[in-house]
């Protein structure tokens, strides 16, 4: 279902196999992947990109009208996260398409689809503390902070991330 942002219709797409030069661009550089560590290297985008596009994968290329290949992605996944089963979230959408509100467009899509889950469980986002952009989409697509907390992410690279949480049954 798309929704539209100022001119731009934005849209979700399951990933697909012709989406590995996005990735490349999402989390194979420096200025993309500053609040993750640094960029992913090839055999890790290969894993990655096998992964997205497996069937069930939950993970979805941000695509609007004017870009043929996609600004970005979003994407959600099982967790365990202190005694609980919860559903993480992530995004990421290309420099030259920051700042549009193409990111908190493509979250809301996403929750939709969260919510369409037959199993109905909290929503959560773990950005850098120090990721301000990413910190304001949660703030603004509904979720609530709770607190933050250290992630080794990549392997071997301690991070500290705010714990962001949003309830998509609103209960």
């Amino acid at each position: 279902m798309p929704t539209g942002h100022g001119a731009l219709t934005v849209r979700i797409d399951p990933w697909a196999d012709s989406d590995r030069a996005l990735l490349d661009e999402l989390l194979g550089t420096y200025e993309m992947t500053a609040h993750l560590g640094g960029p992913e290297n090839s055999q890790w985008l290969d894993e990655r990109h096998a992964r997205y596009r497996r069937e069930g994968s939950r993970q979805y290329k941000v695509l609007v009208e004017t870009v043929e290949n996609g600004v970005g992605w979003v994407g959600y996944w099982e967790r365990e996260w202190r005694g609980e089963q919860v559903w993480e979230t992530g995004w990421a959408v290309i420099p030259a398409m920051q700042g549009r509100g193409m990111a908190s467009a493509a979250m809301r899509l996403l929750l939709g689809v969260i919510a369409s889950e037959p199993v109905s469980r909290p929503v959560h986002a773990f950005p850098s503390v120090d990721n301000g952009a990413s910190n304001a989409l949660c703030r603004k697509v509904g979720f609530t902070l709770l607190d933050a907390a250290d992630f080794e992410y990549p392997p071997g690279h301690v991070m500290r991330c705010n714990d962001w949480r949003l309830d998509p049954a609103g209960g």
